[in-house]
């Protein structure tokens, strides 16, 4: 039987998603919601607002769609899961109800039920404006870095992370007074971690799960991990510190205890865990959730992941993933992304983009880019997402930079550093 699959989004996720997908037996049609001229390659693009259900629930009817995958966030926290178990109880769906998406919608909530069901995290304390005088006298009882987080969505950028008092009670002030909109009417404060991050992927039919392979992502835009956070300016998969032993405790201390909650709290959670984790001295402890693919580890993880990976997704849709197995590439994969100049901040669009021809063992996935007058041209701050696989990091690295230097667009920067520490390890 063959299935006509949906992707919402537009990003570099759903383009290897889409990539990842359109290689299955299973696939009847493969079709994104808007998605890009990379996505075009793979799927037939549909126009249209993945936030407005109905005209997604229209794209549905006409297209025959038996599953519907949801990249980004916003669509699950707004509760599209509920919209289509009322309308189209049939449909198959990757991503949790709007209950089970509140671990990513809100800070608060996400660090409650860490706390609920003894996961392993920073401790921490949440605040208004109400309360900003506790905010400083708690903020006051911790050891500087400070960290704040705004609750709710802000694209990936809503947390910051100062190395005086005086900065942390003037980010707090600035959040509070709309830094990042209502997502931070209220802020969580907690204590900083010191280690290596990791990101965890974990595809779950809310009873049974797979691990994925896990990644390690790069947030800040200059090299060595200086200056403004960003939505992601690399990936590596897999991760050196990432070993067996590591993966244990991960797999003990977090995934189990998690999928308990998540049963325990009666969501309908069929999708993905991201967790953000810190290795603190071999002792993972969680950063935050989300409740769908990272990006641009998504653009490493699935070049890595050798079994049917609809396959995987239909059975978690479901309920019946514990049937399946997944198998890992044995290979490296390094994500290096090209954004705009100027990016996290203000940056120009519309520059025409050349050197799009791949080798062999590269994928450039389209993040920010759109056509015009019949050209590919940028559209947003991370434009491109190249990933190489390799049979080890350093390979990888190597073949990523070469495809790079072919790309060419106005203004165009990325990180060379990217890899750099795990080639340590």
């Amino acid at each position: 039987m063959s299935i006509n699959v949906l992707i919402l989004g537009s990003g570099g996720r759903e383009h290897a998603l889409a990539w990842k997908i359109s290689q299955s037996k299973a696939l009847g049609k493969l079709f994104c919601m808007p998605g890009n001229p990379g996505t075009k390659s793979v799927a037939n693009n549909i126009p249209g607002n993945i936030n407005d259900f109905s005209a997604v629930e229209k794209t549905i009817v006409e297209n025959k769609i038996d599953l519907l995958i949801v990249g980004p966030e916003n669509p699950l926290v707004e509760g599209i899961k509920d919209y289509f178990t009322e309308h189209e109880p049939q449909l198959m769906f990757i991503g949790p109800d709007k209950k089970g998406a509140a671990l990513e919608g809100s800070k608060d909530f996400a660090k409650e039920f860490m706390f609920k069901y003894d996961i392993p995290t920073a401790k921490y304390k949440s605040f208004t404006s109400s309360t900003e005088n506790e905010a400083h006298t708690f903020l006051s009882s911790l050891k500087a870095p400070y960290v704040l987080k705004a609750d709710g969505l802000a694209a990936g950028k809503g947390v910051v992370i100062t190395d005086t008092l005086d900065q942390a009670k003037n980010e707090l002030s600035q959040m509070f007074g709309g830094k990042f909109g209502v997502a931070g009417g209220k802020v969580v404060i907690e204590e900083f971690l010191k280690g290596i991050e990791l990101s965890v992927f974990v595809l779950t039919d809310g009873q049974s799960y797979l691990i994925l392979p896990e990644a390690k992502d790069y947030k800040r835009i200059g090299e060595g991990d200086t200056g403004l956070n960003t939505g992601g300016m690399g990936a590596v998969s897999p991760v050196p510190f990432a070993t067996t032993d590591f993966m244990k405790k991960v797999e003990e201390r977090i995934i189990k205890p998690t999928i308990t909650g998540i049963q325990k709290e009666g969501m309908d959670y069929r999708g993905f865990i991201f967790i953000g984790l810190m290795n603190c001295n071999e002792t993972p402890y969680v950063i935050e959730y989300n409740v769908r693919m990272g990006d641009p580890e998504t653009e490493a993880v699935m070049t890595r992941i050798d079994s049917d990976f609809l396959g995987h997704l239909i059975s978690a849709a479901k309920m019946e993933l514990n049937k399946e197995k997944i198998i890992k590439s044995e290979h490296s994969a390094v994500t290096v992304v090209a954004v705009s100049g100027g990016y996290p901040e203000k940056y120009t669009s519309n520059y025409p983009i050349s050197g799009l021809e791949v080798e062999e063992g590269i994928n450039i996935f389209h993040s920010g880019t759109k056509e015009m007058e019949g050209k590919i041209v940028t559209s947003g701050g991370r434009v491109l997402a190249i990933t190489a696989n390799e049979k080890n990091i350093s390979l990888a690295k190597k073949k990523a930079f070469n495809a790079l230097k072919k790309i060419y667009f106005k203004d165009c920067y990325y990180r060379k550093d990217i890899a750099d520490d795990l080639l340590n390890l």
